[in-house]
C-alpha cells in the first residue's frame, strides 16, 4: 500500500507542474491572438457617408451610358456598385493581370486618380464595333492590348472623362485631364504609401449577353479638401433661396430711417479762450462751398447749402460711397 500512496511533496510537485503547463498553454493561446502594432500600417477610418460622391457616380453612370450608346449603337445597362474605402494595396491586389489602367488628373484637386477598364469591357467594345454580338467571347490571356484595342480603349476613356466632368459640375467644377496608360499596377503610384486610403467605385456594364466591369479609384487625400461638401451635398434650391432672401433683405433695409448730419464748420479753440467767452460774443466763420453729410460718422455724400421754399436745404452733389452708386443705379426712381 505504501508504494501506491503519494507523499505530500510528490502531490505538490504534480500540482505545481500542471499549473505551469496550464499557464504556459494559456500564455501561448493569448499570444496567438496578440497582433503587433505598426503605426505606419494602420488603416485610417472614414466614418462619414460620402453622399455627394454617390450622386456623382449615379450621374456619371447615366452620362457614360449615353456615350456608350452613341459609340456602340447598342443599349447598355450600367449598374453602380457601393463605394469602397480601403488601403491601396488591397485594391491593387484584386486587379486582374490584363487590365487597362488610365491615370488622370482632376483639376483643381491635387493628385492622380485611376480609370480602370477590365479586359472584358475592351473586348466587348471591340466586338460590337466590328459587328459582333457577343456569341464568341474572347479568351483572357496574359498579353498586351493590340493597337486596335488600345485605340478603342482611348475612345472609351474619352467618353468616361467627359461624363465624369459633367457629373461633378453640380458639386465642384473639375477638369479631367489624361496623363498616361499603364498595363501593370506597380507603375501606377497614385499614393505615397501602399497603405494610404483610396475611394473606389465599381461599375458593371451589360451589353446584350456580355457583362464587363470597370471602376474609378481616387486617393482619399485627393478629395479630403471637399470632405464637408461630399458628406453634406448642397440642396438643389439653395441658390434660389439665397437669392430670394437677399432680395427681401435689400428691400427691407431700403425702408430703414437714417439720420443725416452735415457739419458746417469745425472751429479749433484753446480751453483758456473757451473759458473767457461771454454771452453775446461772436465767432466768425467762413461759409463752406460744399458740405459733407455723414451717417453714423461715415461720409455718404457731398452737398451744397441753401434754402428752398423758405426752409434750409441741402442739394446733393454726388454720392461718396461706391456701393451707394451701384444701389442707386439698380433701383428705379420712385
Amino acid at each position: 500500500m505504501n508504494d501506491t500512496v503519494l507523499s505530500q511533496a510528490e502531490r505538490d510537485a504534480l500540482l505545481n507542474g500542471d499549473d505551469e503547463k496550464d499557464t504556459q498553454a494559456a500564455v501561448t493561446d493569448e499570444g496567438n491572438e496578440i497582433k503587433p502594432y505598426d503605426p505606419t500600417t494602420q488603416r485610417r477610418m472614414v466614418r462619414e457617408r460620402l453622399q455627394a460622391l454617390e450622386i456623382v457616380n449615379e450621374r456619371f453612370a447615366r452620362q457614360f451610358r449615353m456615350g456608350l450608346f452613341n459609340l456602340l449603337r447598342r443599349s447598355p445597362d450600367i449598374t453602380v456598385g457601393a463605394i469602397k474605402i480601403q488601403p491601396y494595396h488591397e485594391y491593387a491586389s484584386g486587379l486582374p493581370e490584363l487590365t487597362s489602367l488610365n491615370l488622370v488628373h482632376l483639376h483643381p484637386l491635387y493628385g492622380t486618380a485611376l480609370f480602370v477598364f477590365s479586359s472584358n469591357l475592351v473586348f466587348c467594345a471591340v466586338d460590337n464595333l466590328f459587328g459582333g454580338d457577343g456569341r464568341f467571347p474572347v479568351k483572357v490571356e496574359e498579353r498586351e492590348f493590340t493597337p486596335t484595342e488600345q485605340r478603342v480603349t482611348k475612345r472609351l476613356l474619352k467618353l468616361a472623362m467627359d461624363a465624369y466632368g459633367d457629373a461633378w459640375s453640380a458639386i465642384c467644377k473639375i477638369n479631367v485631364e489624361y496623363v498616361r496608360a499603364e498595363m501593370q499596377v506597380k507603375f501606377t503610384n497614385i499614393t505615397t504609401s501602399p497603405n494610404d486610403i483610396v475611394v473606389t467605385t465599381p461599375f458593371q456594364v451589360e451589353i446584350g449577353t456580355l457583362i464587363a466591369d470597370f471602376n474609378i479609384c481616387i486617393p482619399f487625400a485627393m478629395i479630403e479638401p471637399l470632405r464637408e461638401l461630399l458628406t453634406n451635398p448642397p440642396q438643389e434650391n439653395s441658390h434660389q433661396k439665397n437669392s430670394q432672401w437677399r432680395e427681401t433683405l435689400a428691400k427691407q433695409v431700403q425702408h430703414s430711417e437714417l439720420e443725416l448730419i452735415a457739419n458746417f464748420i469745425d472751429i479749433p479753440m484753446r480751453l483758456s479762450k473757451l473759458l473767457k467767452l461771454q454771452p453775446g460774443d461772436v465767432l466768425t466763420i467762413d461759409k463752406p462751398d460744399r458740405l459733407i453729410v455723414h451717417v453714423d460718422g461715415i461720409p455718404v455724400l457731398t452737398s451744397h447749402y441753401g434754402t428752398l421754399n423758405g426752409q434750409y436745404a441741402l442739394r446733393v452733389e454726388q454720392l461718396i460711397n461706391p456701393i451707394l452708386n451701384v444701389l442707386s443705379e439698380e433701383q428705379p426712381n420712385e
